[in-house]
C-alpha cells in the first residue's frame, strides 16, 4: 500500500477530529478494497485513482465529510443517501453517523471493477 505524503499531510491538516478520524478510515477502506490503489491532492482533495482513472474522493467541509465514489452507474443504492449524478455518487457523513465502511467498500468495488 503506497500512501502518498501530500494526502496524509491534507488529512493531518483538518481542524476537526472526528473529521480527520473518518478521512483515515475512509483512506484505509480504499486501499483495502483496491490493490494498488494510486492517491493525490487533485482540486484541493483527496483522490483515488485506479489504473489511472477516478474511483473515489474525499472531500472535508465544515459540517461533513464527503465521500465520492465514481463510475458509480448500476449500483443499487437506497434512496436518499447519495447526491450526484448517476455516474458519481456522494455520501455526506456527519459526526454523529456510524459509517458502515464494510457497505461503502462493497460499493467501491463494484463501481471500480472495470477500471
Amino acid at each position: 500500500m503506497t500512501k502518498n505524503a501530500e494526502v496524509t499531510a491534507f488529512i493531518e491538516q483538518i481542524q476537526i477530529p472526528w473529521q480527520i478520524q473518518i478521512a483515515e478510515q475512509l483512506r484505509q477502506m480504499v486501499h483495502d478494497t483496491i490493490p494498488d490503489v494510486q492517491e493525490r491532492v487533485q482540486y484541493k482533495k483527496p483522490h483515488f485513482l485506479k489504473n489511472g482513472k477516478y474511483a473515489a474522493v474525499i472531500s472535508p467541509s465544515k459540517q461533513a465529510v464527503s465521500f465520492t465514489i465514481f463510475h458509480a452507474n448500476g449500483l443499487d443504492l437506497p434512496d436518499g443517501i447519495f447526491e450526484g449524478p448517476e455516474d458519481r455518487k456522494t455520501i455526506k457523513l456527519k459526526e454523529k453517523d456510524t459509517p458502515d465502511y464494510e457497505w461503502l467498500a462493497g460499493l467501491l468495488k463494484q463501481a471500480s471493477a472495470d477500471l
